[in-house]
């Protein structure tokens, strides 16, 4: 297929891309080291394939599935906030912690003050605001390294864990409405509403788009491109949700167990909102521009002091809704929350799924596509009976591969001319 011409109101001619011009255009980009995350989809489905092969009968069941989307939320919310403070080539290695020190305060509150959790869900946001504002402040204002303030904060926040659980003990929480934001399900009937209302949606957002940029005569995707979009949305979420509508309990005649995760919408919700703000938005220009090259950002009048402080503010805002969900998910919370290998799997997550290290790039769905890789390694190698170092070292060499990639194609794009 080749292009067409369309003549503007002055005259001027403009190039109208076909479905065969914008594939040849997509794959003249990722060449040029323009990769996106390519690499971390097909990583996923060849993961998946191999686990799927090798325990066909645990790793593809409809309640390992939705496992997954339970196990997983920690990791992705915590990267979905990292995307934020790596496209400015920053780092928060507190992220993991902060998200241990939020949820202890939202299960103090609930468990030993007596408080409602619509009093303590507000107070761990406020607590991971608080947080992010004062790692900001030291950064941008003080001009000390993110890597040092992060690591001085990693440390503090072990040492107020622990200290907020009395030297260690763990704290029970028994809020229905609580337990269930990382343990419940959609009804079958929510389960479909929900499915339906996100394709639609998606749908509108894509039409609605070609529909302004060629009524203005832009140069837009093909409507063969964009309805192609819609359909292969709709066919993984309808064929996910066909998967989690199904029973998958043990023992169904005591309690069923079928429906989307509660997690799942909440999940969306934040995708949602956080891809509108780096995409639609003033703020999400000025974002990228400050991680392309900050000392150009303030040139051009983008307050580069108030950004940074914003993305860490934005990091750990997500890191407090990691630590509501591990909370909820674990229904207690003890010194490890937020611990162990949960901060290296987040930093792994979102560049895994296609966010550089080395700033000005990346998206916030590369934290859930990374997201889902992290998941599907940890689950899939423990139902094969790997032990934990072997799913350490392996998850290791996946996210140095994914650096690798980033690095290289950083190069590439910069010998082709495409940064």
């Amino acid at each position: 297929m080749t292009t067409t011409t369309t003549t503007t109101a002055g005259g001027i001619q403009a190039v109208k891309p076909t479905v065969g011009s914008h594939i040849r255009d997509y794959w003249a980009r990722v060449r040029g080291g323009d990769l996106g995350t390519l690499p971390a989809v097909l990583g996923l489905i060849v993961l998946t394939l191999i686990f799927g092969v090798a325990r066909s009968d645990t790793f593809l069941s409809a309640l390992n599935f939705a496992n997954l989307f339970n196990q997983g939320a920690q990791v992705v919310f915590i990267a979905m906030g990292l995307v934020f403070v790596l496209l400015l080539g920053e780092i928060d290695l507190s992220a993991g912690f902060a998200s241990g020190v939020c949820g202890a305060v939202m299960a103090i509150l609930l468990t030993n003050e007596g408080q409602p959790w619509y009093v303590a869900i507000p107070a761990a946001l406020l607590t991971g605001v608080v947080i992010g504002l004062v790692l900001g402040l030291l950064v941008a204002k003080l001009g000390i390294p993110s890597f040092v303030v992060t690591l001085a904060a990693f440390l503090a926040f072990q040492g107020i864990l622990l200290t907020m659980l009395e030297g260690g003990k763990n704290i029970s929480i028994t809020d229905e409405f609580v337990k269930s934001l990382n343990n419940g399900t959609l009804s079958t009937l929510w389960s479909w509403i929900f499915a339906i209302v996100a394709v639609v949606g998606f749908a509108a957002v894509q039409l609605n788009r070609y529909r302004r940029r060629s009524s203005k005569k832009l140069i837009t995707d093909p409507i063969g491109i964009v309805l192609l979009r819609i359909a292969g949305l709709a066919l993984l979420v309808f064929a996910a949700t066909l998967v989690l509508t199904q029973e998958r309990a043990i023992n169904p005649a005591i309690n069923s167990l079928k429906g989307v995760p509660i997690v799942v919408p909440i999940i969306a919700v934040a995708l949602v909102v956080w891809t509108f703000v780096l995409g639609r938005t003033t703020y999400g220009r000025h974002v990228y521009a400050v991680g392309g090259n900050a000392e150009a950002a303030r040139r051009a009048g983008i307050p580069v002091d108030r950004i940074r402080i914003s993305v860490f503010v934005i990091g750990s805002f997500m890191a407090a809704i990691a630590g509501i969900l591990v909370v909820s998910r674990n229904s207690s919370v003890d010194p490890n929350t937020g611990g162990s290998s949960i901060l290296l799997y987040s930093v792994g997550a979102a560049v895994i799924g296609g966010t550089s290290l080395f700033g000005g790039k990346g998206k916030v769905i590369n934290a859930v596509i990374g997201g889902a890789v992290i998941a599907v390694i940890d689950n899939g190698m423990g139902l094969m009976g790997f032990s934990s170092g072997q799913k350490f070292i392996f998850t290791g060499l996946v996210l140095l591969a994914a650096a690798s990639v980033d690095a290289l194609a950083r190069r590439r794009a910069s010998a082709t001319g495409n940064r």
